[in-house]
C-alpha cells in the first residue's frame, strides 16, 4: 500500500517535540511542509498508469510546438526570398554592380555589360545566401527541447532543397526563385551551388544541432564569411591573390573577420541561451584557427572543380570539430 501524507495546507503541528528532538510519536523531519490529499497521490499503480498519460500529453504538446515552429520558419524563408525580390524590382537593392574587371573589359572591347552577365554580382542573391542561413540558426531556439525537434527543423532546408531540384530540373520552373538566388538565371543553376548550400544546411543541423558549436561556426563561415567576401572582393578587390587571380586580398580578409564575429556571436547566443558551455579563455583562439583555415580554403583556385559551398563548410567542420572536440 503507499504511503500518504496528513491533510494540512501548512503545518507546523507535526513537530511537537523539542526544536531538535522527535520521540516516537514526531515525525523524523519537524519542518514546515506541504501536506498533499491521499487522494492526490493514489497507489502506486495508479501512478505508473497516469504516467503514459501524462508522457503522451508533453510529446503532443512539443509536437504541436515544432509544427508551429516549422511553418513560421517556412514562411519567414520564403518572405526573405519575396522581400529582396520586391526591393530589387523597386531598385532598392541594386540588381548588379560592376567590378573593375567589368569595366575594362567594356572599355577596351566596347562591349555591352548586358553582355557579360557571368561577372556580375546580384547584391539580392548575395544577401539571400547570407541572411536566410544565418536566420535559420538564429531560429533553432524557438523549437522544443525534445530529441525529434532537430528533425522538425530540418524539415526547413529539406522542403528548400525539393524545390531548387524541382526548379533546376525545369519540372516547374518559378521565375523569382531562379532570379533571386543564380549567378546567371539559368535553372541549373539551382542544382549547383545553392542546392550544396541547402545541404550544408541539413547536415548542420540533423548532425550537430544546438550542442555544438560545430553546425554554428560551419554556417557562419559559409553563410557570413563567404558572402561578405564576395561581396567585399568584387566591390573593393583590385588586389589579386598571388595564387588565385578569381579572388582578392579584400575578399580574403574580409571573410577572415567577419566569419570570425558572425561565429563568435553565434556561440555567445546560445550560451547565454543555456545551450553551450564555452570556455572563453580559449574559444577566441579556436575560432581564430577554425576562420583562417576556412579563408585559406576559400581562396584557392579549386572553385571549378569544388564549389565553396562545399570546401568551405567542409573544411570549417573537420577544423572547429578538432578545435572543440564535439
Amino acid at each position: 500500500m503507499a504511503a500518504t501524507l496528513p491533510i494540512s495546507p501548512i503545518s507546523h503541528k507535526l513537530c511537537r517535540s523539542s526544536r531538535f528532538g522527535h520521540n516516537a510519536s514526531t515525525p523524523r523531519f519537524c519542518s514546515p511542509i506541504f501536506s498533499i490529499s491521499p487522494c492526490l497521490i493514489g497507489t502506486a499503480s495508479e501512478l505508473r498508469a497516469r504516467l503514459p498519460l501524462v508522457s503522451s500529453a508533453v510529446t503532443t504538446n512539443s509536437i504541436l510546438h515544432d509544427v508551429g515552429a516549422t511553418v513560421a520558419v517556412l514562411g519567414g524563408a520564403y518572405a526573405l526570398v519575396l522581400s529582396f525580390d520586391s526591393l530589387t524590382k523597386r531598385n532598392v537593392i541594386p540588381q548588379d554592380f560592376k567590378t573593375e574587371t567589368e569595366i575594362i573589359i567594356n572599355r577596351n572591347n566596347n562591349t555591352s555589360l548586358s553582355h557579360l552577365s557571368g561577372f556580375y554580382l546580384s547584391l539580392s542573391r548575395k544577401l539571400v545566401h547570407i541572411l536566410s542561413g544565418l536566420l535559420f540558426v538564429l531560429s533553432w531556439p524557438i523549437f522544443s527541447g525534445s530529441s525529434e525537434a532537430r528533425y522538425f527543423a530540418a524539415f526547413v532546408p529539406l522542403v528548400n532543397g525539393l524545390r531548387l531540384v524541382i526548379n533546376g530540373l525545369s519540372i516547374s520552373p518559378n521565375s523569382t526563385l531562379i532570379k533571386s538566388v543564380t549567378r546567371e538565371g539559368r535553372p541549373e543553376e539551382l542544382l549547383k551551388g545553392p542546392l550544396f548550400y541547402v545541404i550544408a544546411l541539413l547536415v548542420s543541423v540533423l548532425f550537430f544541432w544546438r550542442k555544438s558549436p560545430v553546425g554554428m561556426i560551419s554556417l557562419a563561415m559559409m553563410c557570413g564569411g563567404d558572402g561578405i567576401a564576395d561581396i567585399m572582393g568584387r566591390k573593393f578587390g583590385s588586389a589579386k591573390l598571388p595564387y588565385n587571380p578569381r579572388k582578392s586580398w579584400a575578399g580574403s580578409i574580409s571573410m577572415f573577420i567577419f566569419g570570425f564575429f558572425i561565429s563568435i556571436g553565434l556561440l555567445y547566443y546560445y550560451s547565454s541561451l543555456g545551450y553551450l558551455h564555452i570556455n572563453w579563455d580559449t574559444t577566441f583562439g579556436k575560432v581564430a584557427i577554425v576562420s583562417m583555415v576556412a579563408t585559406v580554403v576559400e581562396s584557392l583556385p579549386i572553385t571549378d572543380q569544388l564549389d565553396d559551398n562545399v570546401s568551405v563548410p567542409l573544411a570549417t567542420i573537420l577544423a572547429a570539430y578538432l578545435s572543440f572536440g564535439y
